[in-house]
């Protein structure tokens, strides 16, 4: 942990935040009475797509662009708030005559396409349940979910659905299959097309409770099969708020999330809080590439940009120079999500873009974000920074107890906010064990400094205890990649008869680098001088790649058991 801080001065921004005040707004609001920014139905019901979408679509946004598509062959398209609802509509019209219900499962199994986004609109206001699936899942993956979840519906391309037709012997609960691009039916597989050109643009929206599910996601843990995260419609409410504050949306802005909405931040924060402040959003279906991704930061004038710490280590990898061929100017806010972004990724937006990374903290569990740095509040490089207004932090023991500033301990959530998960489906054990004494419990090892910023230190079970010292993985990481020759590291712990555990890392080298005695023997110096004389890798392995999720997370867990010829558990969420 440093002491560094990028101080913000408010009248310096090109625009007023939307969060003016923090700590006067941290003190004074609570969540009923933010229920007036959203919509609402007679007798208290809510639907999550009518706020997102239709409330929109029915005012002065209807003609507004909603959506910039640019699909990986480059072909382009853009779809206004009207559009997108009759769309949805549409979707909600054809689930509706294939007897779909409210609580039944309705998966996706698509690239980033826009039959993605407004199929999944219209799953949720028909008050079935939208499940999403990465498009590079296997097999494997796909029957464990399919099959857990008893999906009755699943909307794919006749790409995907070779994998699907693998496994579908064991899917007796899977009805129908819906192609996107097909112009034919069979009993079995039907065409999108043919029965969005039959279904009305008119659709009742179901009145849904709160509580009501509206979306799942699966998430991987380091043993047994994935599990599925179920949130309600009312976590609407708390994307909304979060994506204002946090994000600093407003409905003039040009708003690109790089988050595949097979990951809960595509869901969150590129198609619910996103549209519901009346932002447009852009999509790009193609992979990752610098040139191309500068290219479109400047061809649509993105103003606020969301994405993941290995993307902005990657374009610094790519060089200072190249960021400089664009007219970036538009770009007022910048944040990362995934895993903690390193000092490093921070500073370096600032220096780049004259605006640091703001880095935000939260989990599938939690549906939205929880904790985070403003526009409106100085920057600490590293720090997670500070919970948004209705969400009670904390650090505490492993029985629940708040521990003082600058103690490690547990990252704790006080239960309650609006977007946290409602349940795991069909394991009432599995959700009642992330809540210990009152606090939901993350799995985050973490400190809060004096000043109220969290500082991450690793996952519970990556905390390395070396020579009677404990050590978070993610600062010697962060240590790592500020030395010259290194784009990105991981870091383990690996047991020593004489320590403990020793520290271990695994390093991915810049372009034209090579690896040598010398350079490890350098590397290890420069982690001594910068963080600690205890906390240096005893053990480094240059390395092509990295084990990561598809959300661009380090897992280490994968790097450990492979070190140490172990089961390596479910790895169905990792990058192919």
């Amino acid at each position: 942990m440093k002491n560094e801080v990028i101080e913000k001065d408010i009248k310096k921004l090109s625009k007023e935040p939307n969060l003016k005040d923090y700590a006067a707004t941290y003190k004074l609001f609570n969540w009923k009475a933010a229920y007036q920014h959203i919509d609402w139905f007679p007798k208290g019901k809510i639907n999550a797509a009518h706020n997102a979408i239709d409330r929109n679509a029915r005012g002065d946004r209807k003609s507004k662009v909603a959506l910039f598509w640019e699909g990986s062959d480059g072909e382009k398209r853009k779809y206004t708030f009207l559009e997108l609802m009759e769309l949805s509509n549409k979707f909600a019209n054809v689930l509706k005559t294939l007897g779909i219900e409210r609580g039944d499962r309705v998966f996706f199994f698509l690239p980033r396409i826009p039959e993605l986004y407004y199929g999944f609109l219209g799953t949720l206001k028909t008050g079935a349940i939208a499940g999403t699936l990465f498009a590079a899942f296997g097999e494997q993956a796909l029957l464990d979910r399919l099959q857990n979840s008893a999906a009755r519906i699943l909307i794919t391309n006749k790409d995907l659905k070779e994998r699907v037709d693998k496994v579908k012997d064991k899917l007796p609960r899977l009805e129908k299959i819906i192609l996107v691009d097909s112009d034919k039916n069979t009993d079995y597989v039907l065409s999108l097309t043919k029965l969005m050109e039959k279904a009305p643009e008119d659709y009742k929206v179901a009145h849904m409770d709160p509580s009501d599910p509206a979306f799942m996601l699966y998430t991987s843990g380091t043993t047994g099969k994935p599990k599925g995260v179920i949130h309600q419609h009312l976590a609407i409410l708390h994307e909304h708020m979060s994506a204002k504050w946090v994000l600093d949306l407003r409905e003039d802005d040009i708003y690109w999330c790089t988050a595949d909405p097979g990951w809960v931040t595509g869901i969150a924060y590129e198609i619910l809080g996103t549209w519901s402040n009346g932002a447009a959003t852009l999509v790009y279906e193609g992979r990752f590439d610098p040139e191309k991704w500068y290219d479109l930061l400047q061809e649509y004038d993105v103003t606020v940009w969301y994405t993941a710490p290995t993307a902005v280590r990657l374009l610094m990898a790519a060089g200072n120079d190249l960021p400089e061929k664009y007219d970036l100017h538009q770009l007022r806010h910048i944040c990362s999500v995934g895993e903690p972004l390193n000092p490093e990724g921070v500073k370096w937006g600032k220096k780049v873009f004259g605006i640091p990374f703001h880095d935000t903290w939260w989990q599938t569990e939690t549906g939205g974000i929880l904790i985070a740095n403003y526009p409106c509040m100085d920057v600490k490089p590293g720090s997670m920074g500070k919970p948004i207004p209705g969400v009670v932090a904390a650090i505490v023991n492993d029985k629940g107890k708040v521990l003082p500033p600058n103690n490690e301990g547990n990252l704790a959530i006080k239960p309650g906010w609006p977007s946290m998960m409602q349940q795991i489906w069909r394991r009432p054990q599995k959700y009642e064990s992330y809540f210990v004494g009152g606090w939901y419990i993350s799995g985050d090892r973490a400190l809060q400094d004096k000043d109220g910023y969290f500082w991450f230190i690793g996952r519970a079970d990556d905390v390395i205890k070396t020579a009677g010292e404990r050590v978070g993985p993610f600062e010697v990481e962060s240590a790592l990649i500020e030395h010259p020759s290194i784009v990105e590291a991981g870091v383990i712990g690996k047991p020593d008869p004489l320590r403990g555990e020793i520290i271990k890392a695994f390093v991915i080298l810049k372009p034209g680098e090579k690896g040598s005695d010398k350079l490890l023997e350098d590397i290890q110096k420069y982690v001594k001088k910068h963080l600690a004389g205890y906390a240096y890798p005893r053990e480094i392995e240059f390395v092509e790649t990295l084990p990561k999720t598809r959300s661009g997370k380090i897992v280490r867990r994968f790097l450990k058991a492979q070190e140490m010829g172990l089961p390596i558990g479910d790895t169905s969420t990792l990058e192919e």
